[in-house]
């Protein structure tokens, strides 16, 4: 069968970047490459593209905390350095979804679970994230969630 067209696109990419002397494209994709190693140690199974696309989505979220992160801090040498890295991880996670799909899928979870106080919200949560998987920020949908919940 082959190695999963998206691990291989990383690695022929590792090799472009190391070519054109791209050091923070480069080190973005090494750590992309070693957080799929990692997860394949974990599971004990060669990642499929949908996982590699899964452990992708994480390592952009840690760049954009840090990018948060770092311009509480004043620090915008290094946000700008996150960003460049954010931008090479991007094209390997799950496209996001629009602010109208989240609000469909919250109205979806609601009207499934019958959720109408705050105690709700983990049944919420767990039908919104369920489907949105990984394409879609946690912390987006709760504060969502609880707006329509009123907690």
């Amino acid at each position: 069968m082959g190695e999963p067209a998206l691990k291989q696109r990383v690695r022929e990419e590792i090799t472009e970047a190391l070519r054109a002397g791209d050091k923070v494209r480069l080190g973005a994709l090494r750590m992309l490459a070693a957080a799929i190693t990692n997860r394949e140690k974990e599971v004990l199974h060669e990642l499929s593209d949908d996982e590699v696309r899964e452990v992708a989505a994480r390592e952009v979220k840690r760049r954009t905390e840090a990018i948060e992160a770092f311009e509480k801090g004043g620090r915008a040498d290094l946000v700008e350095k996150e960003a460049a890295e954010r931008d090479a991880l991007r094209p390997y996670a799950p496209e996001q979804l629009s602010e109208a799909e989240v609000e469909a899928l919250i109205d979806e979870a609601i009207a499934a679970t019958g959720a109408s106080t705050p105690k709700a919200m983990g049944k919420v949560m767990g039908a919104v994230m369920a489907k949105a998987r990984g394409r879609v920020d946690g912390a987006l949908v709760q504060a969502r969630v609880r707006a329509r919940l009123g907690g």
